[in-house]
């Protein structure tokens, strides 16, 4: 599993992100540090914290890194000269909290550091889509670089729904279907039939909620794969069940 650093100049603001990105993350979240503020408690950030943290969560997997704003990004980037480990390391554009929330879900499903890193690229999409702006939004399959691949297996299964959680499939239902397509070996994804749009890769947070699905809506969820049906009974168990909200 990747490792995450979290690199801000305030330490309050670095916690409470992480707070909020953990309770998205299940049972098995992915490693994370943070490098954020001063010795001094004070606003900034320092290099040599960044390396470190980068440091200790480092494996085979990479190492991602989010940053806030301005003198974050240059530290985080003289942050490189002084890591010990050779893992791959990707420092990424993604904004703040929506970043690292679509980092910790897509790590935990067991995504590969070049699809989180995809994923998180685009992590504004899903509220432009809500706000209906026009972005290209990456719930389309067809705009939505970072999925898993299509699996080689022609198995194939679908299953139609409505949503019942009160506020719809808003980020934690839409983080534990996210975790339970990554158990699968399948390609999953998920179409709003009453709008019509293009359907979201199952695996990716952000793709789901571009969507904007809200209670009442129809969805289809499909799933093509060695392992699409099995996928698909657990989805419908899940989604039937309200994601434990009702």
């Amino acid at each position: 599993m990747i490792g995450i650093v979290v690199v801000s100049h305030s330490a309050p603001l670095a916690a409470a992100a992480v707070d909020l990105a953990l309770q998205m993350g299940g049972d098995s979240p992915p490693p994370i540090d943070v490098a954020a503020g001063t010795a001094d408690a004070g606003f900034g950030t320092d290099a040599a914290e960044i390396a470190a943290a980068i440091d200790r969560v480092a494996s085979d997997d990479g190492v991602l890194v989010l940053m806030d704003l301005g003198s974050a990004i240059l530290s985080a980037e003289m942050a490189r000269e002084f890591v010990q480990t050779d893992a791959r390391i990707v420092l990424s554009p993604a904004p703040f909290v929506e970043g690292l929330v679509a980092a910790v879900v897509a790590a935990a499903a067991g995504s590969p550091l070049e699809t989180v890193a995809t994923q998180v690229r685009g992590a504004l999409d899903a509220k432009r889509a809500q706000l209906g702006e026009d972005s290209g939004a990456a719930g389309a399959e067809s705009a939505a670089p970072g999925g898993s691949p299509a699996p080689s297996s022609d198995g194939q299964a679908s299953f139609d729904a409505v949503i019942r959680n009160p506020s719809g499939l808003h980020a934690r239902p839409a983080a534990a279907f996210v975790r339970a397509v990554g158990r699968f070996d399948a390609r999953v994804q998920v179409a709003d039939l009453d709008a019509g749009s293009a359907p979201a890769a199952g695996d990716s947070l952000l793709a789901l909620m571009s969507l904007g699905v809200r209670p009442g809506t129809r969805i289809r969820v499909s799933a093509t794969g060695p392992q699409a049906q099995e996928a698909v009974d657990e989805l419908r168990t899940m989604v039937e069940d309200g994601f434990g909200e009702l």
